[in-house]
């Protein structure tokens, strides 16, 4: 969840959010425009699947009743069956959306079951007039069903190039790392050398990493970045070098990339 406003900085439709740990995530919001372009393509999508079904179901002789009943489950659980799939139904895949947790974890069940029975109230009085105008007025883009459900409609990221992180030594996380907690550090590595040392030393010791790791010689913020290394190097086309377990001897290619041995 978002810290207070004091955490949470507005440049366009950039959001910064920082995490429980004290890192800072980046989500680029979708506005009203690529969403109106992605529940265009979705309602196509649900037309054509309408019609195909129609003249199944009376070569198969089967009543109206059940083509009311598909008709209200293309309506109402096609974007809940394909939000909890992949993130986003194939209208916003198309246009690079995805719908996550206020926090930018993936949306859960109740949450994407609860903004999308909602739409009936954003399709007021006519054609969705009541979410739009939530829409722009909400500086997140969120329409009724989001603010109930605390969710954000976002840019997927598609970037594919390695991060530019702050070299060091790669160090093995010395837990498993969910890919929450990957991105965070990752986030905590991008943006080290903007921040200050006594910043970037008060955001590593609350990650809380760095209690965990033998012998870290209370660097926290150098062991994070090694964390990041470490996790970046099995990205395509990383030329990262071997991680090391801390409190082992570096290899040569380490050394290297640390620029010698260290004490």
């Amino acid at each position: 969840m978002p810290a207070d406003d004091s955490s949470v900085f507005q440049i366009d439709s950039l959001r910064r959010f920082e995490t429980p740990e004290g890192i800072e995530i980046e989500l680029r919001l979708a506005g009203p425009v690529p969403r109106a372009g992605a529940f265009a393509i979705d309602l196509l999508i649900r037309i054509a699947i309408y019609m195909a079904l129609t003249p199944l179901a009376g070569l198969a002789g089967v009543g109206i009743g059940l083509m009311l009943l598909a008709l209200f489950l293309l309506e109402w659980f096609y974007p809940v069956f394909f939000e909890l799939r992949s993130g986003a139904t194939p209208g916003k895949r198309a246009l690079g959306l995805t719908v996550v947790h206020a926090d930018g974890t993936p949306v859960g069940p109740s949450a994407s079951l609860l903004r999308n029975l909602l739409r009936t109230l954003d399709f007021l009085p006519v054609f969705y007039a009541v979410g739009l105008v939530v829409m722009l007025v909400d500086r997140d883009f969120r329409r009724l069903g989001d603010l109930a459900a605390g969710t954000l409609v976002v840019y997927r990221e598609t970037r594919a190039t390695v991060p530019n992180l702050a070299r060091h030594r790669p160090i093995a996380p010395p837990i498993e790392m969910t890919p929450a907690m990957q991105q965070a550090v990752l986030a905590f590595a991008e943006r080290s050398a903007e921040l200050s040392a006594a910043r970037r030393a008060e955001l590593a010791e609350l990650s809380g990493l760095a209690e965990t790791v033998p012998a870290s010689g209370g660097d926290a913020a150098g062991i994070l970045l090694g964390i990041a290394n470490w996790i970046a190097r099995g990205k395509p086309n990383a030329a990262m070098p071997e991680p090391e377990r801390q409190g082992s001897a570096p290899s040569s290619a380490a050394q290297q990339a640390s620029g010698g041995p260290r004490a």
